[in-house]
Order: C-alpha cells, then structure tokens, then sequence
C-alpha cells in the first residue's frame, strides 16, 4: 500500500505568527505594529490584525492620510468621550433591591477632567469644527453621511469635510500635546 503524500510541512516555521486565518467574508483589516504582550525583553513588536470597517480614524491611518500624532489626537478625544459620558446603564443586578428609584451615581475626578478637555476641544475647534469631529469620531460617520445630514451632496463639499477634519485632528494633537506648533506648520506645508 502506497503512502499518502502530504503536500504541506508540519514544521512550526514561525511560531510567534498570531494572526488570524480565518476572517469573515466582510471583514475589512489592516495590519498594524504593536508591543508584544509576551515579550522578554521591552519595546518588543508583533504585527496584528485591526477591524477597521466601523473605525474611520483607523482606517484613515491604515491608509496613510493621517499621520500618527493626528491619530493619537482623535483616539485621545474618544477616550475623553466614552469617559464624560453617562449615558443609559445596565440595571446593577448585584445592588439591592429597594425600590424603582435610582440614585445617581457620582462624577468621578476622571470624568470631570474629561469633561473640561473637551470643553477646551469644542472652544479650540469652533461649533462647526466640534460637530464634525463629533460626527466623525463618535458618530463613526463618512463624508458623504455628513454631507447628506447637511443637505450637501457634492463632491467638492466632500473634500471640504476631508480637509477640515484633518485641519481639526491636527488641532486635537497640540491640545492633547501629540504635536508641536512647529511640526503642524511644517506638515500642512508638505500637503
């Protein structure tokens, strides 16, 4: 009897390859460098796999239209987003039941500094700038949903939204001290 040819090798070639091989069919991904949670020695880097499908600041940075400071600068605002709002909560279920009325639970030193942040942001950014921030990074909008919700649709209208929100992400980078003024100046001469 014949033996059965095995077409690949079960060698372990690269053992620290993590990634995913399997992705759903709808999955849009980028790949991006990040520290090594099983590292021995610090600064210690692997390549992963991020969703980007509902992540327009990530996906503008998989892309190269926004460098990494106006990055940081947009996921800094999200942080102080999620953190200063309270929203609708879960029923506690661990807390005893007395009666239907809940009692407010209250502001913590990490939500006011949040909320000052981005009282700052909204007065550095303008009512519009805030808006279309607002729209893009909590929202998770696309250009052309902003300019349908602004009853403008064209192309050129478009690239304005483009264009003044990464004016507005790099003004979110200086506030969050990602960016100097120097280096801003010095980006937006290159475009």
């Amino acid at each position: 009897m014949a033996r059965a040819r095995r077409n690949k090798s079960y060698k372990l070639s690269e053992i620290y390859d993590r990634r995913s091989r399997e992705v759903p069919f709808n999955a849009e991904l980028a790949e991006v460098e990040v520290d090594n949670p099983l590292a021995l020695e610090p600064g210690e880097k692997i390549m992963a796999l991020r969703a980007i499908r509902s992540d327009p600041l990530g996906r503008l940075h998989a892309h190269h239209q926004i460098d990494e400071a106006q990055y940081r600068g947009g996921r800094a605002f999200q942080n102080d987003w999620e953190r200063a709002e309270r929203g609708p909560q879960a029923v506690d279920t661990t807390r005893e039941y007395v009666d239907s009325t809940a009692t407010r639970e209250p502001v913590t030193e990490s939500q006011r500094q949040a909320v000052l942040r981005l009282n700052r942001v909204e007065r550095e950014l303008g009512t519009d700038g805030a808006a279309l921030v607002h729209d893009v990074l909590v929202l998770g909008l696309t250009m052309d949903q902003i300019g349908e919700r602004r009853a403008v649709r064209t192309q050129r209208w478009n690239d304005y939204f483009a264009r003044r929100f990464r004016e507005c992400l790099d003004r979110l980078a200086l506030i969050y001290g990602f960016a100097t003024e120097i280096g801003t100046r010095r980006a937006s001469q290159r475009r």
